[in-house]
């Protein structure tokens, strides 16, 4: 690791905030088009509307890792998204993070209990994609 390593209550507190964000850019990239859609009798099937949200929040997290390393609630608590040697992240490895987040995230938490139990306190999804989250005070 090249930088301080955040404790895990932060980085579960920056991702607390994080689930506000998620739900206004829900609000705004989903259901605003779902309710113009139905305004105009197109209905979108079950696994499409499951794919929209899907493909929406991996613009999200992907774009704004991509660029900056950051997302607001990441800003607002001092954290960044790198590789693990401190590098920006690398377009596969942001998609890897995401997609790996899912799983992670849905199974009762495992990869976020996983911190607990790793040597570096990455969560699992991190581990999987060579990422780790990072202080970004001083920068």
């Amino acid at each position: 690791m090249v930088q301080a390593m955040p404790g895990i209550a932060r980085r579960l507190s920056s991702m607390l905030y994080e689930g506000l964000v998620v739900f206004a850019v829900l609000l705004i990239g989903f259901l605003l088009p779902q309710i113009v859609l139905n305004a105009f009798g197109l209905a979108i099937p079950g696994r499409l509307l499951w794919l929209h949200v899907l493909v929406l929040l991996m613009v999200y997290f992907v774009w704004f890792w991509l660029n900056g390393g950051q997302t607001l609630p990441m800003k607002t608590w001092k954290l960044r998204l790198a590789g693990t040697d401190g590098a920006s992240l690398r377009p596969l490895q942001a998609i890897l993070r995401y997609l790996a987040a899912w799983p992670s995230i849905l199974l009762c938490g495992f990869g976020l209990f996983w911190a607990f139990f790793d040597r570096d306190r990455q969560f699992l999804h991190d581990r999987i994609a060579g990422t780790c989250i990072v202080s970004s005070e001083g920068q």
